[in-house]
């Protein structure tokens, strides 16, 4: 059962957001608005505009026009946020958006390799992001470092050992534990079980759907598989040439989809 919606404060809105590269290459003039402990799903074929779009909220991209607002923790916020929070993210240098990404944010790469360190330890991939947030106590470090091994389904006792020694199934938990390990307060997952084999796929995702219940994670998430989208998202935002063709709640969309572009995807997935 997906997760009711009302009542949520917006985290990150995206207020008529563009980036392009050509005629249909990018996207256009997107608005949306996400809100605390929501797992919003954007779907659709390559070439869409979704990565694109990812990564534009996250700061990769800057945009052509339009804005990009975070609602920053205010305890903690950056310079440049209004009193409220509110972070206009392309109106604040790359620091600090790098700052926000280290803080409150995590990013989980289609290829975990992207997101890792490979020649430094398990654990020390883990212990990096809290030692970013001030955290210096050795031995806490890996505690926290064997303790969410155990959490993503690898053997804490190999916390020592460098991911290049890894499966590609074991990097992508681990770049999850790296990742997870601050519990940010917005995660962007770009594919995360792409270039996965089945099985390993299926275990990835009733890891990622646990972890992402227990900790009430906000979650931006990338993906042309609509089971995965089933499986995690509570609202779904189709692409197709760069805009947004449907969007609603995810059982909605997928048992009922009223765009013709999305019966296609939808009638795609359910033929043999």
């Amino acid at each position: 059962m997906k997760r009711p919606q009302l009542e949520r404060p917006a985290l990150l809105e995206a207020r008529g957001v563009t980036r392009l590269y050509g005629p249909g290459k990018g996207c256009e003039d997107i608005d949306f608005r996400l809100h605390e402990g929501e797992v919003l799903g954007i779907v659709g074929e390559s070439g869409s505009g979704k990565s694109t779009l990812l990564r534009t909220l996250c700061g990769m991209e800057t945009p052509d026009a339009g804005r990009v607002v975070y609602h920053s923790d205010v305890e903690r916020c950056l310079d440049g946020a209004t009193d409220d929070g509110e972070l206009d993210l392309y109106a604040i240098g790359e620091a600090r958006r790098r700052a926000l990404l280290r803080m409150e944010w995590g990013l989980v790469h289609q290829n975990p390799r992207d997101g890792l360190r490979l020649g430094v330890s398990a654990g020390a991939n883990i212990g990096e992001r809290l030692m970013a947030l001030g955290d210096r106590h050795y031995g806490q470090l890996r505690a926290a470092g064997q303790d969410w091994m155990g959490r993503v389904e690898l053997d804490p006792g190999r916390i020592d050992d460098a991911p290049r020694h890894f499966s590609g199934g074991m990097q992508q938990r681990l770049q999850i534990a790296r990742t997870l390990v601050t519990r940010p307060r917005l995660v962007f997952m770009d594919e995360p079980t792409g270039g996965l084999d089945v099985s390993v796929q299926a275990r990835l995702l009733d890891m990622l759907r646990t972890l992402v219940r227990e900790l009430g994670l906000s979650v931006v998430l990338v993906t042309h598989d609509l089971a995965v989208a089933r499986l995690l998202a509570d609202r779904l935002m189709v692409m197709c040439r760069g805009r947004v063709v449907e969007a609603g709640l995810t059982d909605q969309i997928l048992d009922d989809p009223q765009h013709a572009y999305t019966q296609l995807l939808v009638s795609s997935v359910l033929t043999p």
